[in-house]
This record gives structure tokens, C-alpha cells and sequence, in this order.
């Protein structure tokens, strides 16, 4: 028994040992790497996106794109009287322009050839067109693409100050629950996102009316098709049977549901703008 049970802790150690050397010879093996990836492993290999486009020649690559091509495929790449070509098999192929370039130079169907547009030129195109690619696809560089645009309040701060006065002091101080409020949102769509549909805050209050007049109110404990029941102000819990009873829930919310038929689009925009100075 003594040799035996010393052989599985030798055969258990030895294969641990194997493990860790497969592992450390083989780090992507449960975890994609590099290239840019969040985790800085070679994400973009192990999702199959090939290199990433060259800035620079996209840069030079956006002005001969749209003299050259966006009249027919959008000035974005996404269409129009000719195909989309962010969904074009050929470009998906493409690297460096080398499937590019002979329908460009030849033409194909009825698009006609560029053969003026010499090797740099395509590449620069290429790339304009991957980066449009890229920006549409990878979602991992969306926030950073994006964030100066989300960060920026387009409207006037001063309409906004006047439809706040307007419309949310009944309810909102800019010097009190929203003091800073500003401060609090990094992005300016997301700041609209709140005030144009907030989420209630705290627990659901509910005023409950017996068939005797009785009124009692306090915060909701149960509530469904079968039963309410609440805890009032003293701490006293109350059930009834729900359709021997009147139910008013409070909703916090009024005021932001009775405000989203009434806004503009300038309304929000100039609103957003006057909510991110409040820092």
C-alpha cells in the first residue's frame, strides 16, 4: 500500500508539472492576447480581424475616398446608388489593397476604373475604408472613437437654464438635488438618458383606501393582482386583499412622463447643455 500511494503522488505531481509547462508554453490557450485587445493579448488575431488599419494612411485616405468613390458608395463607405462596402466580401479579403486594386484600376460592372489613382493612392483608400470597417465592427474601440462626440453638449445652455426654470423646479433645485450634477456624468448621453427616463429612486410609496374610507399610506411591502400590504410612517404593517381596496402608487416619474411629448429635439440638447455646467 506504502509504494503504491507514493506512485499516484508521484504520477499527480509529475502530471502538474507537465500542466504548468503546456500552460506557460501556451499562455493564449483560455485567453486571447495582444494586439490591442483589453487585455493586451493578441485579441485581434483570436477574432479573426487581421491587422488593424494605418491611421496615417486612413488620414491621407478620406479626402481621395470621397472625391474618388463616395459619390457612389457613401461618403462613409455605406452605400448608396453602389453597394455597401463595409459588408463587401471583397474589402472583408482585402489587407492592404491588394484585392482593391484591380477593380479599381479596371473597373467591374458598371463602375467605372480609376486607372489614374496610382498604388499609394489605393492603399490610402484601403485603409480609409478598413478604418470604416473597424470603427462599425469592433465595438472594443467605440468608447474611444466616440467620446469626445458623446462628451459634447450641442445645445444653448442658456434655452436650457429657462426651460429648466420652466418646467422641473417644481420638483428640481440646480442648487440642490442637482448641485454638481454635471460633475456626476462623464458623458452627455447619458445625462440625457437620465433625465428623459430616470430610474425611481427608493422604495415604491402607496396610499390604500378601505371600504370603510380609511386612508392609510406608507411604503409598499407586497403588491400584486392578489394582495397589497404597506408599512406606515409608525411602523405598522396593514395587508388587504387587493380588490377590497383602492390603490394609488406614487410615481415619482410624473413629471418626466408628462415632460417627453412636450420636448423638442432643442429642447433636450439645450437642456443637456445647461445640466453639464452644473459642476
Amino acid at each position: 500500500m506504502c509504494h503504491q500511494r507514493k506512485f499516484r503522488l508521484l504520477a499527480v505531481a509529475l502530471g502538474s508539472v507537465l500542466l504548468l509547462a503546456v500552460t506557460a508554453n501556451n499562455p493564449s490557450a483560455q485567453e486571447p492576447g495582444g494586439g490591442g485587445g483589453r487585455r493586451g493579448g493578441n485579441l485581434r488575431e483570436f477574432l479573426g480581424l487581421g491587422p488593424a488599419p494605418d491611421p496615417a494612411a486612413a488620414k491621407k485616405g478620406e479626402p481621395l475616398y470621397k472625391q474618388n468613390c463616395g459619390g457612389c458608395h457613401g461618403a462613409d463607405g455605406r452605400g448608396a446608388q453602389a453597394p455597401n462596402l463595409l459588408r463587401s466580401p471583397l474589402v472583408l479579403h482585402d489587407v492592404k489593397g491588394e484585392e482593391l486594386t484591380p477593380v479599381i484600376k479596371q473597373g467591374r460592372g458598371n463602375m467605372p476604373a480609376f486607372p489614374g489613382l496610382s498604388a499609394d493612392d489605393i492603399y490610402a483608400i484601403s485603409q480609409y475604408i478598413h478604418l470604416q470597417v473597424e470603427l462599425t465592427a469592433n465595438r472594443g474601440t467605440y468608447g474611444s472613437t466616440y467620446a469626445s462626440l458623446r462628451n459634447q453638449a450641442t445645445g444653448d445652455a442658456k434655452q436650457g437654464e429657462a426651460f429648466f426654470k420652466a418646467n422641473c423646479t417644481a420638483c428640481h433645485s440646480a442648487t440642490g438635488d442637482l448641485a454638481k450634477i454635471g460633475a456626476k456624468f462623464a458623458q452627455v448621453t447619458a445625462l440625457k438618458s437620465r433625465f428623459l427616463w430616470p430610474a425611481a429612486q427608493g422604495p415604491a410609496k402607496a396610499k390604500v383606501t378601505t371600504p370603510g374610507g380609511q386612508t392609510i399610506s406608507g411604503t409598499v411591502k407586497t403588491n400584486n393582482d392578489f394582495d397589497i400590504s404597506l408599512i406606515d410612517a409608525a411602523g405598522n404593517y396593514h395587508h388587504w386583499p387587493r380588490q377590497q381596496v383602492k390603490v394609488e402608487i406614487e410615481d415619482k416619474l410624473t413629471g418626466h412622463r408628462a415632460l417627453l411629448p412636450k420636448y423638442t429635439d432643442a429642447d433636450i440638447n439645450n437642456l443637456a447643455a445647461y445640466l453639464v455646467t452644473l459642476k
